[in-house]
């Protein structure tokens, strides 16, 4: 037979085997019948109100046109109770949110202490050593897993998320205790800090390189001893990689400051862990992470997996609770004038342009006719929302002891929002906001008796990992 009639012939077995599987397909119930189709074209009238919808979306943004311009009316922007700041910050094209805001909160005691105008730590020097620590989390992670299929759900899991820019209040406090702190000047921004998309690729590629050898060593049937020192080397690469798009990070600084009344500190040297005992001296332990996934059971303790950057520390240990709960404890904070790291769903009802966070900014209902209501349950379980961006609340405004709105700094720059902060309506917070650390002092009882539980350890895809984490 030659080869010609042989493809005419498997051509032809192919257009019978799909034939047959459509056919099939074809009587099944559930599909689009021509009736149904008939039905969907029927529903949709195209009379004049809907024509002229018609003919402005398709010509322009839907968020646009979607403008409630009623909530973009002269609105109040004064608040009862504001925190004093120090300089917006910028982290630029980044998922470094996380840093900054922790950072952001304890720069607003050192500020206080040294009697300063502006300051600013390095987020550049931690995150150089975030990102070698997720590497070595990955690496070990993958050196555990050696005998397990590749498509088993961890190592699945691992070789998708290699070493993310996303963190969380655990990984300020980890990296802060093992590696100190340095201020902006001593290690400023790269141009990989502030745009970290080819960095990470590169790194990604690198590690997931890594893995695969780790495997193909672990299959020849090398020790435990002969992988980890393949890792070391391996680590060599990463860290190259680092020092070269990042720059290297300080052992040891001189610094000195001026504040705001003009008087000069002495002249001092310092390594980083000496800079953050002796100048910072802030109690990163006395901080408890609380969050609101109502589609968990309230005031109990939980973990995930992986939710961590330093290898040999504990994932990230939370407590959640209700939005009651959240909100009195963030609120007792702030009138006592401590700002709160917060993580929210930024990307939900925010007109970042003007800095308003209100519910129903964009009216789709009324633009599109559809109603896209869900509860923050639903949203969460459901993969429609998420904290996308955390950030410092530094202000309050109350009425009759309950607040009305919130004040935001953020970390997006000046030209963001209303000179880089945002205001938060309450009900907003209600809906979209997800987390806040709160020193244990305005805790209630019952809440530091959940503490001393057995937490309950959940995998990296259950959807609260997406509450506690932001990439």
């Amino acid at each position: 037979m030659c080869k010609r009639m042989a493809r005419s012939l498997a051509g032809i077995a192919l257009v019978l085997v799909w034939s047959q599987v459509f056919a099939g397909s074809g009587n099944k119930t559930g599909g689009l019948s021509p009736s149904t189709l008939r039905e969907l074209r029927a529903s949709f009238r195209l009379d004049a109100p809907t024509r002229a919808i018609l003919n402005a979306v398709t010509a322009n943004d839907l968020r646009s046109l979607a403008i409630n311009r009623q909530l973009l009316a002269p609105r109040d922007t004064l608040f009862a109770h504001v925190i004093k700041t120090h300089g917006i910050t910028n982290q630029a094209r980044s998922g470094r949110c996380w840093l900054f805001a922790g950072l952001n909160v304890i720069r607003h005691d050192v500020a206080k202490k040294l009697n300063l105008d502006n300051f600013e730590f390095s987020e550049s020097y931690l995150f150089f050593w975030d990102k070698l620590e997720k590497a070595n989390l990955f690496l070990e992670s993958i050196i555990e897993r050696r005998d397990r299929d590749v498509q088993d759900r961890e190592v699945e899991w691992l070789l998708k998320h290699p070493i993310p820019d996303g963190g969380q209040w655990n990984m300020v406090v980890d990296l802060v205790h093992k590696y100190g702190l340095v201020p902006k000047e001593v290690m400023p921004e790269s141009r990989h800090t502030s745009n970290t998309g080819t960095m990470n690729q590169l790194l990604a590629k690198l590690l997931r390189r890594d893995a695969a050898r780790l495997r193909q060593m672990a299959r020849e049937g090398k020790s435990l001893s002969d992988l980890r020192t393949a890792k070391e080397a391996m680590l060599k690469d990463v860290y190259r990689v680092l020092a070269i798009c990042m720059g290297v990070p300080p052992t040891q600084f001189q610094w000195r400051y001026k504040d705001k009344d003009g008087n000069l500190s002495e002249l001092k040297t310092y390594t980083p862990q000496q800079f953050y005992k002796e100048v910072v001296n802030f109690n990163l332990n006395d901080y408890v992470y609380l969050i609101n996934c109502p589609t968990r059971p309230y005031d109990r303790l939980y973990q995930i997996t992986f939710d961590r950057d330093l290898y040999d520390r504990p994932n990230m240990t939370f407590v959640n609770v209700s939005g009651e709960v959240l909100k009195e404890c963030t609120l007792k904070m702030i009138l006592d004038d401590r700002p709160v790291w917060f993580g929210c769903d930024v990307g939900q009802e925010d007109y970042t342009k003007r800095g308003i966070m209100s519910p129903g900014i964009y009216d789709y209902q009324a633009l599109l006719g559809v109603d896209f209501s869900m509860t923050k349950a639903q949203r969460i379980q459901y993969h429609d929302s998420v904290p996308t961006h955390a950030m410092v609340f530094v202000g309050v405004d109350t009425l009759g002891g309950k607040p009305v709105k919130w004040l935001v700094e953020n970390s997006w720059g000046t030209k963001v929002g209303d000179k880089g902060f945002l205001r938060m309506d309450d009900r907003w917070f209600d809906e979209y906001v997800y987390a806040a650390i709160i020193h244990k002092d305005y805790l209630p009882e019952r809440v530091l008796d959940v503490l001393k539980t057995k937490p309950t350890v959940l995998p990296p895809w259950d959807p609260m990992y997406a509450v506690t984490v932001w990439e």
